[in-house]
């Protein structure tokens, strides 16, 4: 699950149009699986990605926590990124806190499934990841929202990530 943080959702300083429309299909999908994690942008206040975007999700902000309809009681581990100074953290793979590769191994991982926001940066950044470490990825579409700073970002995300090996699904494939 990546970054279903306030400032993500609308109402947000960095809001993804519709993004609070994932939490009830996540929320569904999190009943189906064994093993659950998640990322947080968890930026300091000052740092130059911030350059870049608005502020948001700045350590221990509530922009900075998950969704408050999320059923984030079932995440067993919260993996942070972006949290140096000159550290955009896009993947979740990026972590700084806990070593996200290290942790799907030790758990016997071999398929992930994303889902959050947003489908143009952190989702696409750690799907890509995902499938360079040599695990079966997948995205699924109905659980992800993006940014669309041009016209279709979200669409051509979701083709490089194809084109990348990741496997693109629906959640009724997945919840029974």
């Amino acid at each position: 699950m990546v970054d279903v943080q306030n400032d993500f959702c609308p109402g947000g300083s960095l809001a993804v149009p519709e993004g609070n429309k994932v939490v009830p299909v996540i929320n569904k999908l999190i009943e189906e699986f064994d093993i659950i994690v998640a990322s947080k942008d968890w930026h300091p206040s000052q740092t130059v990605h911030f350059q870049k975007w608005p502020v948001h999700c700045v350590q221990n902000s509530k922009g900075a926590e998950f969704h408050p309809q999320l059923q984030s009681a079932k995440i067993q581990q919260v993996f942070l990124k972006g949290t140096g100074n000159k550290d955009d953290g896009y993947s979740a793979y990026e972590a700084t806190n806990h070593n996200l590769q290290e942790y799907l191994k030790s758990k016997g991982v071999t398929e992930m499934y994303v889902t959050g926001l947003a489908t143009d940066y952190c989702v696409r950044a750690s799907a890509l990841d995902a499938a360079k470490s040599g695990l079966t990825t997948y995205v699924i579409t109905d659980a992800v929202a993006a940014v669309n700073i041009q016209p279709n970002d979200g669409e051509k995300a979701l083709d490089e990530m194809k084109r990348a090996g990741v496997k693109l699904i629906t959640s009724d494939k997945i919840i029974s």
